[in-house]
């Protein structure tokens, strides 16, 4: 049997899992959308029922009337899907390598910035960092 401090620990980690895993689809959701993307409601039954049979949030590509296009499809979140065209992916992609190029630039930048200020040569620190 499962303690209560356990439970909670597994409750408070749920949580966050959940949380991250909301703030990544919002986040590219809005990468979507400044690539051109739009946004389709699902907003009739017919529409939700179809849109809880796709592939959940993962960016795939399709046919609409013998056109290649790109859906992503959030039936939990937004209730929504969006489409897009071979630019707008183009541009989705071109979005995601630089916000990973900045991400990286940032990390670096940071870890030299720990390694300049030798916090050996300080010695121990004694009161808690708030």
């Amino acid at each position: 049997m499962m303690s209560r401090t356990m439970i909670f620990v597994s409750a408070a980690l749920l949580v966050v899992s959940v949380s991250g895993c909301t703030a990544m689809a919002i986040q590219k959701e809005r990468q979507l959308s400044a690539s051109g993307f739009q946004m389709k409601m699902a907003d009739t039954a017919e529409k939700k029922s179809h849109l809880a049979t796709l592939t959940q949030r993962k960016l795939f590509p399709t046919k609409n009337d013998g056109k290649l296009v790109y859906v992503y499809a959030d039936s939990k979140g937004c209730n929504c899907m969006y489409v897009g065209l071979e630019s707008d992916y183009q541009r989705y992609q071109q979005a995601v390598i630089a916000q990973r190029q900045l991400d990286e630039q940032r990390e670096y930048a940071e870890e030299l910035d720990e390694a300049s200020m030798q916090w050996g040569a300080w010695g121990g620190w004694n009161r808690p960092l708030y």
